[in-house]
C-alpha cells in the first residue's frame, strides 16, 4: 500500500510539471497561435528593377580656335573642372602688337573720316569721297574685332562641367588651330543606360515614372525618360537611357553600376491588396482560394476571396473580398477552423535573430 501512494504521488507531479512546462493548466483547452498580416493596397503600378551603368552624355575634345605655342596649361588629368575655368594659355605677344597696330590705324582714320564728315557738312567734299572713308573706317574696325577674337582665343575655357581625361600636349609646343589638347568627359548631363527585355518594352507605352540607385550612394535619384531604342540587339534587349533630374550628384562618375526602377501602370490587372502567398489557402469544400481574418475577439474566420496573379515581390494580388483594414492570417492556415479562438504570436524584431530574446 506504501508503494502504492509512492507510484500515484509520481504521476500527480509528473502532471503538474508538465502542466507548468507548457504553460497552461491540465484543465485549460488547447489554442493555436498564429501569424498575422495586414494588406498591403496597390496603386494599380507595378515596379520592376533592371541592371544599368552610370555614363556621361558625351565626351569633349578641346583645342584653341587659333594657332600658337602653349605658353602653360592650368589643369592634369583627372582634374575636375567647371564651366568657365581656364584650362590653358598660348603665347599672345604678337597677338596683342597686332591688335595695337589696327588699333591705331583706326583711331586715325577715325580721326580723318571725322573731319571729312565736317567738310561734307559744308559741302566742301563730294559724296563719294566721304562714303569711301566711312566704308574704310568700317572695314578696319572688322579687322580690328577679328585681331581682338585672336587675342581672346589665346586663352582656353572649359565649356562645360566634367573630367579632364586626358592632356595631349605640353607647354612650348606648337599647335594648330583645332588640334585636340583635352578630352573632357561631360558630366553636366549624366545618364544611366539599361537593357530591358521584350516583354518590358511592349508595355513602355505604360511607364509613368523612373528611378535608380547607385552602388555605394544611399541616396535614390529620380530620373527622366530619354529615350528607348526601338531596336532589339543580339540578345534580344533593348536599350532603356534615363537621364537625371537637374545637375547630377557629384558622387556619380561614369562606369558605376546601377540598379533601375520601372514604374509602370497596371494595365492588366486593377488596384487590390497584396498579401504573402502564404496567407492563402483553398477551401476543402472545393478550389475557392480563402483567408483567415482574424477577428476583435480572438477568433479567425474563414473568407473567400478573388485571386488575379502575384506581383513583382511574389506576393498574392486579391481583387476581391478584402477592404484593406483586416488583420489576416500569415502562418498556421492550414490547421484553423472556422470560428476557432486562436493566440497571436508577435513577430520578432530584425535584431532578434531567431527570437531568442
Amino acid at each position: 500500500m506504501r508503494r502504492i501512494g509512492k507510484n500515484r504521488f509520481g504521476a500527480v507531479l509528473v502532471t503538474v510539471l508538465l502542466c507548468s512546462c507548457s504553460g497552461r493548466t491540465a484543465s485549460e483547452p488547447f489554442v493555436q497561435s498564429v501569424s498575422l498580416t495586414k494588406p498591403v493596397a496597390l496603386s494599380g503600378e507595378t515596379t520592376r528593377f533592371y541592371s544599368g551603368v552610370v555614363k556621361a552624355a558625351h565626351e569633349v575634345n578641346l583645342g584653341f580656335k587659333t594657332a600658337g605655342q602653349i605658353a602653360r596649361i592650368c589643369v592634369s588629368e583627372g582634374d575636375y573642372v567647371q564651366q568657365g575655368q581656364l584650362l590653358a594659355e598660348l603665347d599672345d605677344a604678337d597677338y596683342r602688337l597686332a591688335v595695337e597696330a589696327l588699333q591705331i590705324q583706326y583711331d586715325q582714320l577715325k580721326d580723318e573720316v571725322e573731319r571729312m564728315k565736317q567738310l561734307f557738312d559744308r559741302k566742301s567734299v563730294s559724296v563719294n569721297d566721304f562714303e569711301k572713308a566711312s566704308a574704310g573706317l568700317r572695314q578696319l574696325g572688322v579687322q580690328l574685332q577679328v585681331s581682338r577674337n585672336k587675342l581672346d582665343y589665346t586663352k582656353l575655357y572649359a565649356p562645360t562641367d566634367g573630367y579632364i581625361q586626358q592632356v595631349n600636349y605640353s607647354p612650348a609646343e606648337m599647335v594648330d588651330a583645332g588640334t585636340p589638347l583635352f578630352n573632357l568627359l561631360d558630366v553636366s548631363h549624366m545618364e544611366v543606360v539599361a537593357d530591358i527585355p521584350a516583354g518590358e518594352y511592349s508595355r513602355h507605352d505604360l511607364f509613368t515614372r523612373f528611378y535608380c540607385k547607385v552602388a555605394g550612394i544611399e541616396d535614390e535619384f529620380t530620373m527622366k525618360l530619354s529615350n528607348c531604342s526601338p531596336k532589339a540587339d543580339g540578345n534580344q534587349l533593348y536599350q532603356l537611357c534615363l537621364i537625371f533630374m537637374g545637375k547630377p550628384d557629384r558622387r556619380l562618375t561614369a562606369g558605376m553600376n546601377a540598379e533601375v526602377g520601372i514604374v509602370a501602370a497596371d494595365g492588366e490587372r486593377g488596384a487590390g491588396f497584396a498579401v504573402p502567398l502564404c496567407a492563402v489557402f483553398r477551401d476543402n469544400d472545393g478550389d475557392e482560394p480563402c483567408v483567415w481574418v482574424f477577428g476583435a475577439d480572438s477568433t479567425v474566420s474563414k473568407r473567400p476571396v478573388v485571386l488575379r496573379g502575384t506581383d513583382a515581390e511574389g506576393r498574392a494580388v486579391i481583387v476581391e473580398g478584402l477592404t484593406g483594414n483586416e488583420q489576416v492570417v500569415r502562418a498556421g492556415v492550414h490547421v484553423l477552423q472556422d470560428g476557432e479562438q486562436v493566440r497571436v504570436i508577435e513577430r520578432a524584431a530584425k535584431t532578434n535573430i531567431g527570437g531568442l530574446l
